[in-house]
């Protein structure tokens, strides 16, 4: 499948459509899911057009994976969390929805159970909210 630059995320990424960031750089943009599994569900993507993890550029790939981590560290103790998920899929068959590369950071706690995709959108207010809080942790 060659990449489709109307994905959402590619829009994100020119400004087509709103995102509640959290975090950006030179290679990557974090900002808020806004059909979160739980509160503080995060994404981070690369900026460049990738569709999946075996199509990435492997310096941009280790550049992504360090906002993974640092997000994942002010997501944790933004939203207090006991344990951290990072979830990352990769074809429709894995579950991939949007054919951008992306992680998902998702706080977690004994006995939550969770799907990997939700259906309904969180209030935007909510998720402004949950970026500022996790900015703040971010320093």
């Amino acid at each position: 499948m060659a990449y489709n630059d109307e994905n959402i995320f590619a829009k994100i990424l020119r400004g087509d459509a709103p995102a509640f960031k959290v975090y950006e750089d030179d290679y990557s943009l974090a900002f808020m899911d806004v059909m979160p599994q739980v509160e503080g569900h995060t994404l981070v993507i690369p900026k460049n057009p990738t569709e999946n993890l075996h199509d990435a550029d492997p310096v941009i790939l280790g550049h992504t994976m360090g906002t993974v981590q640092k997000v994942a560290a002010a997501v944790k103790q933004a939203f207090t969390a006991p344990g951290i998920m990072i979830a990352q899929l990769n074809g429709a068959p894995a579950g991939q929805t949007v054919f951008h590369l992306h992680f998902h950071i998702l706080p977690r706690a004994n006995g939550i159970d969770i799907a990997m995709h939700a259906r309904d959108m969180a209030d935007f207010t909510l998720l402004e909210t949950h970026a500022q809080r996790i900015r703040e942790a971010l320093g």
